[in-house]
């Protein structure tokens, strides 16, 4: 298995990363809050998870260790497959994850798009012995990028499947919480939230 690529960030796309390793350029499957914290020809180190099925394989890149292994671990729960489980990981931080899934906290896993009532149900029932007390590591915030978090936010909700027209509303909900350095993986959780609840 892969367990990190380090390499130069040869493109960005709206859901992946290409890290050029050796000469080879890998595509991996990134959530906007990761690839916020990328950019064009700076050096990257990400910790993957490689995803194997009859007709492909897919590797999914990490800003740390502990979201690769939640990531890892939420697919063990029965209906949930590595783009829900990219998804819970995108709009939630590992320890929020730990917090919602120890707490019985249905609604904040239902924020997540692909999960229903009955849906988080069974995850709770299945992974809460598993899923470990919250670590207090990195908050739910990855350093807020350079570029117009807008754009980055924006870029993140249509990457997720959410329409430009109902990303543009949710960002002029979440705009007021931006403030002078604004943190655009807090800012995209923000507008997901708001467009939950819509």
């Amino acid at each position: 298995m892969i367990a990190f690529v380090r390499g130069e960030v040869a493109a960005l796309t709206l859901s992946s990363a290409v890290l050029e390793v050796g000469g080879v350029g890998l595509e991996l499957m990134c959530t906007p809050g990761t690839l916020a914290t990328l950019r064009p020809g700076t050096k990257a180190t990400l910790a993957t998870s490689m995803v194997v099925r009859e007709d492909s394989l897919t590797l999914f890149g990490f800003v740390d260790d502990d979201e690769k292994q939640t990531f890892e671990l939420v697919q063990t729960a029965s209906g949930v497959g590595p783009k829900v489980a990219q998804a819970m990981v995108a709009v939630l931080s590992p320890d929020d994850l730990r917090r919602a899934i120890a707490g019985d906290d249905v609604k904040t896993l239902t924020k997540v798009p692909g999960i229903g009532q009955k849906g988080a149900q069974r995850i709770i029932l299945e992974l809460k012995d598993r899923i470990g007390a919250p670590v207090g590591g990195r908050s739910a915030s990855v350093p807020a990028a350079a570029a117009p978090w807008r754009d980055q936010v924006q870029q993140g909700l249509v990457g997720l499947g959410w329409s430009v027209k109902d990303a543009e509303k949710a960002l002029d909900a979440v705009e007021p919480e931006a403030g002078d350095a604004p943190d655009v993986a807090a800012l995209l959780r923000a507008a997901l939230r708001t467009l939950s609840r819509a």
